[in-house]
């Protein structure tokens, strides 16, 4: 594999690479590593690479003559080469790019730098973009060092074992398993049992199922992707159970004061469906109460015999599971109402997040909203109209509101337990 970076601070990589295994594998001739001067391709006596943007703004860019020359210098002929631009904008490094990577003879990386390249050299000399995570670093030189380092481990020859790479962390979407080594006990802490029973058969289990939990824990994400087995699935499942939400999160459906389709407040029934399927959701992703608000006492009455139903009559027997869904629910006559009830389990008022499929200012976003939830003890409780949706006097005294649900087109008419589900699993999935 070679390497070829281009900069316009080749001083910078004396450093990273003139140690650790690079410099073996460099010294071996398993991979080439080449810096270029970027400013050697420069055509004025000042070596100039960057100049203002056209249309005015902060910062300056990449000049597209000097660029250019400098990746058509450094790219090879007759061999599977591959141009990369290190940039915020692009995707982001995983271990299946890295492999993705070492499929080819030659990289040519950019070091992106200022406020990025003219656009030009993007599309006429860029293959690939990438950045290694959402931040801002101060070159795309620390981002070529990571790209070269992360891609050589996969590289025959370089990794004395040339295993490892596969067993690390992220190879199948697994965080690698916890590590012991000599002394068997550190500090009053010993070795797990099974690491030293020699049973390899139960040892391999062990590591399995301590990533599958390790991947649950911190980076529940990755797992979506994992290649799980049967049993790692059911394994996946135990879990889950041992471990409950750690959000605070409730849910509301308001019947009034919501609007009717001439946008005129109303009042609206109860709904069977609603009822059922928001109950399900709930359920699912681990909601502490689903309240049902209703200023009639008929229909407060009603959904009250059909819960009764499922909960205490023939209905229990028959569908567990919906009595166990169901068991959430709770019917107030007002929203203020639901908000006592919350206060009084989780000793604080919730936070109120309303739902409105209408464009408008200040919302917030559900990695947001994520975030927010998760950085503090304060229970929250998540508004859904019925009808039009919610009336503007709920909306307003709400602390968020949140970014409508939006697909690939631009329709937007879900019905209330559609849109309830999918923010559910925007903000709780696992």
């Amino acid at each position: 594999m070679r390497y070829d970076i281009l900069t316009i601070f080749p001083e910078f990589f004396d450093s990273p690479f003139e140690g650790g295994i690079l410099k073996k594998a460099v010294e071996r001739g398993v991979i080439e590593i080449n810096t270029h001067d970027i400013r050697s391709y420069a055509t004025d006596k000042h070596r100039s690479v960057d100049d203002k943007p056209y249309g005015g703004g902060s910062g300056m860019v990449f000049k597209p003559e000097p660029l250019g020359k400098a990746i058509q210098a450094a790219k090879l002929g007759g061999v599977k080469s591959l141009v990369i631009l290190t940039t915020p904008q692009g995707e982001v490094l995983t271990d299946k790019i890295v492999r993705e990577l070492t499929g080819y003879d030659q990289l040519v990386i950019i070091c992106g730098r200022y406020e990025g390249v003219d656009e030009r050299v993007r599309k006429l000399h860029v293959d690939r973009e990438i950045s290694v995570g959402d931040y801002i670093l101060s070159g795309g030189e620390y981002a070529a060092c990571a790209i070269v380092d992360a891609v050589s481990r996969y590289v025959p020859g370089v990794l004395g074992n040339e295993t490892s790479p596969y067993d690390d962390s992220f190879n199948n979407y697994l965080l690698e398993h916890q590590q012991y080594t000599r002394p068997e006990e550190y500090e009053g802490l010993g070795v797990p049992g099974i690491l030293l029973s020699g049973n390899h058969g139960e040892i391999e289990r062990w590591k399995r199922r301590e990533s599958i939990e390790r991947t649950y824990l911190r980076r529940p994400e990755l797992l979506d992707r994992a290649d799980l087995s049967v049993d790692d699935s059911i394994y996946l499942g135990e879990l889950k159970k041992g471990h409950t939400n750690k959000f605070k999160l409730y849910i509301a459906l308001v019947h009034y004061p919501v609007y009717n389709k001439d946008f005129k407040v109303i009042t609206t029934a109860f709904t069977n469906l609603d009822v059922h399927d928001i109950s399900r959701a709930a359920r699912t992703y681990g909601v502490k109460g689903f309240y049902l608000i209703h200023p009639i006492e008929e229909q407060r009455s009603l959904v009250a015999r059909v819960l009764r139903h499922w909960k205490e009559g023939p209905g229990r027997a028959h569908n567990p599971s919906r009595h166990e869904a169901l068991e959430l629910v709770r019917i107030t006559n007002t929203l203020d109402e639901a908000m006592d009830r919350i206060e009084a389990i989780e000793g604080m008022r919730p936070k109120t997040v309303a739902t409105d499929a209408g464009i408008r200012a200040n919302t917030t976003g559900y990695a947001e909203l994520k975030e927010t939830m998760s950085s503090g003890d304060a229970p929250y409780l998540i508004i859904f109209g019925t009808g039009s949706g919610i009336a503007e006097e709920v909306i307003s005294q709400s602390d968020f509101v949140l970014k409508p649900v939006h697909g690939q087109t631009s329709y937007n008419h879900l019905s209330v337990r559609s849109a309830a589900a999918i923010i559910l699993d925007r903000l709780l999935r696992q």
